[in-house]
């Protein structure tokens, strides 16, 4: 597997991305049950979000990513940076996987 950190970043005012926030939401939920997210949440300060992820590719992220709302619907753009998880707490074990 590889793994990602994406980067979001807003191209709307907030008060627009606060009508989609629930469906995207939703959506990143079915990345998590799917176990391609570990975890996601919004930048500090609110101009966008980070999303801990892994794939056979980063094909398959994009390809996923491509139904969430926020792209959909034009509302963020995504940064996909991969990166090797050489170190990590031993919780992580099975979701990184051998090194």
């Amino acid at each position: 597997m590889k793994h990602f950190v994406i980067e979001l970043s807003y191209r709307v005012p907030l008060s627009r991305i606060e009508e989609s926030s629930a469906a995207h939401r939703t959506y990143i939920q079915a990345g998590v049950d799917q176990g391609l997210i570990l975890c996601a949440g919004p930048r500090v300060p609110r101009e966008g979000g980070i999303i801990l992820a892994r794939a056979d590719s980063q094909a398959t992220l994009e390809a996923f990513f491509a139904a969430d709302p926020y792209l959909r619907e034009g509302l963020a753009e995504y940064r996909y940076l991969e990166f090797l998880p050489l170190r990590h707490q031993a919780a992580l074990a099975d979701w990184v996987g051998p090194a």
